[in-house]
């Protein structure tokens, strides 16, 4: 695949792979039930998870994208992948131009809730 090209009447501008990629995972980052998807070894999950990985493919100006994130339970998966494909489709197409053809989004775990803090009264 080529890297995603633009041409205007000021010349070429040339976006790499990883550039998209990275403005992909952050915007996965945005929704807030959604996190990062850990890293595993032999099938172990190990260490923590830090932000949404994403992988992209350029065709000229057309993007295809692989997401890796994780759900916070009990929220549903398919809301969650849901606004994350439309904020990953919407940050890529406003940022650079390019045209998201198809985003794959693997939901690798659901992460319990998060502790809640209780105020203790004196």
């Amino acid at each position: 695949m080529s890297p995603g090209r633009l041409t205007s009447d000021h010349g070429v501008t040339t976006i790499a792979d990883r550039v998209v990629a990275g403005i992909a995972s952050r915007a996965a980052a945005e929704i807030e039930e959604a996190g990062g998807a850990q890293r595993s070894v032999l099938g172990i999950r190990m260490g923590t998870a830090r932000r949404a990985r994403a992988r992209a493919t350029l065709d000229g100006a057309m993007v295809t994208a692989r997401v890796e994130l994780s759900v916070q339970y009990p929220t549903s998966v398919l809301t969650v992948t849901r606004q994350a494909r439309e904020r990953i489709r919407d940050r890529v197409e406003s940022l650079t131009g390019l045209k998201v053809s198809h985003i794959d989004i693997d939901v690798t775990t659901l992460r319990p809730p998060e502790p809640r803090k209780v105020a203790r009264v004196r």
